[in-house]
C-alpha cells in the first residue's frame, strides 16, 4: 500500500466536519473518551503551535453524479472532534478557571493562527471497509491482546481511574507486594483497585461489568474520592492492627479484596467499632480452616462454602456476594459492645 502525507490547514478539517464530507467517527471505532482536562490541554498545545501525532484518513463514499464525496477519519477522531468543539464552543468542551480563553476571547490575529494550523495528514487512499477497519486495529495494535483494563486506559484517562491508580499504588499494596510485576504490566493491580472502588460505592458486581459505566460516568470528577480515600484509610489501618502472618491466605488477592470490602461495610456505613485482636483471631482461624477443608474430615459449613468460592466463578458476582456473607458474618460475632 502506498500512502502519502501532507499538510492539511486545521480549518479544511473543521469545515470538513461541519460540512459533513469528513466524518469523525466511522463505526469501526472505539468510541474514545478523554477527560475534559485532557481536552482543554491538548487545545493548549495547539494554540501554543506545539506540533501532534498525525492524522489517518481513507476515502469514503462518492457520489457518481455529482462527484461530491467524504473521507474517514481512520485514526485521531479525538483531537479533531475536540479541535471542533472548541472552535464552536460546544459544551461537551468546558473551560473553567481560564485555563485557556474560549475561541471566541481569541484576538483575530490568534483566530487566524489557530485555523492555519497545519496539521500531519496520510491518506490511506481508498480503501474498502475492511481493509480500513484491519489497517485501524493495526495502527492500535500491540504484540498482545489487551485485557478490559488496558482497552479502558486506551479509553479512560480521567478522575476515577486516576484514583484507582492512587489505590493500588497505596503502601498498604506496595509494602506487602500483593501485585506482581505482570500485574503492574497489564494493569491487573489499577484493575483490582478500580473493581474495589466500584464496590465500595454500589456492591458487589460481575467480573469487570461495571467499570466502562463507572469511568464513563466519573470521567471528569470523582466528588466520592475524598470519602471513599478516608473509608480505605480506616480499612487499611484497621487491617495492619490485626497483624495478619504474612503467609495467611487473607493476603492472597481474591480473599483481600472480601476482607476490605466487607470491613469497609462494617466501618463506615454500619458505623460499627471492631476489637481487631478479637477479628485477627478468629479470621486467622477461619483462613487456616480454610486452607485444610480438602484435609479436614467434618470442615464448617462456611469455610467448605468459602473454599468452593475461591476454587470457582471467583470473580461472579455470586461468588463475590457469597463470601462477603461469610466474612459479615464473623466480623458480627466480634463487634464490640
Amino acid at each position: 500500500m502506498q500512502t502519502s502525507a501532507t499538510n492539511k490547514r486545521l480549518r479544511m478539517l473543521l469545515t470538513g466536519i461541519r460540512d459533513k464530507t469528513l466524518i469523525p467517527n466511522p463505526h469501526f471505532q472505539r468510541r474514545l473518551v478523554w477527560s475534559n482536562e485532557h481536552k482543554v490541554a491538548f487545545v493548549a498545545t495547539v494554540l501554543d503551535g506545539l506540533p501532534f501525532p498525525e492524522i489517518f484518513i481513507s476515502a469514503g463514499d462518492v457520489n457518481p453524479d455529482t462527484g461530491d464525496g467524504t473521507e474517514l477519519i481512520v485514526d485521531g477522531q479525538q483531537r479533531i472532534t475536540t479541535l471542533h468543539q472548541y472552535f464552536t464552543g460546544s459544551t461537551d468542551l468546558r473551560i473553567t478557571n481560564n485555563a485557556i480563553p474560549t475561541y471566541k476571547e481569541l484576538a483575530d490575529e490568534k483566530k487566524r493562527e489557530f485555523l492555519e494550523y497545519e496539521v500531519v495528514i496520510r491518506d490511506l487512499g481508498p480503501l474498502t471497509e475492511e481493509e480500513t477497519r484491519q489497517i485501524f486495529h493495526r495502527i492500535n495494535s500491540t504484540n498482545y491482546s489487551l485485557n478490559a483494563m488496558e482497552v479502558n486506559n486506551s479509553r479512560f484517562d480521567g478522575a476515577l481511574k486516576r484514583f484507582s491508580e492512587e489505590v493500588a499504588n497505596h503502601v498498604f499494596f506496595q509494602s506487602r507486594k500483593i501485585f506482581t510485576s505482570l500485574d503492574g504490566r497489564r494493569m491487573n493491580d489499577i484493575r483490582f483497585a478500580l473493581t474495589l472502588v466500584i464496590t465500595v460505592m454500589s456492591g458487589y458486581f460481575r467480573r469487570d461489568e461495571e467499570h466502562e459505566q463507572y469511568l464513563d460516568q466519573y470521567n471528569d470528577d470523582f466528588p466520592m474520592s475524598g470519602e471513599v480515600k478516608e473509608g480505605l484509610e480506616k480499612v487499611f489501618s484497621f487491617i495492619d492492627e490485626c497483624q495478619f502472618p504474612a503467609k495467611s491466605r487473607v493476603w492472597q488477592k481474591a480473599d483481600l479484596f472480601t476482607l476490605i470490602v466487607e470491613l469497609y461495610r462494617t466501618l463506615m456505613y454500619d458505623k460499627r467499632s471492631l476489637p481487631s485482636a478479637d477479628v485477627a483471631t478468629k479470621l486467622i482461624a477461619f483462613y487456616e480452616e480454610v486452607e485444610d477443608v480438602t484435609h479436614a474430615p467434618n470442615p464448617t459449613p462456611e469455610a467448605a462454602e468459602y473454599y468452593r468460592r475461591v476454587r470457582s466463578g471467583i470473580n461472579d458476582r455470586n461468588s463475590r456476594i457469597n463470601r462477603g456473607e461469610i466474612i459479615q458474618g464473623i466480623l458480627a460475632t466480634t463487634v464490640s459492645s
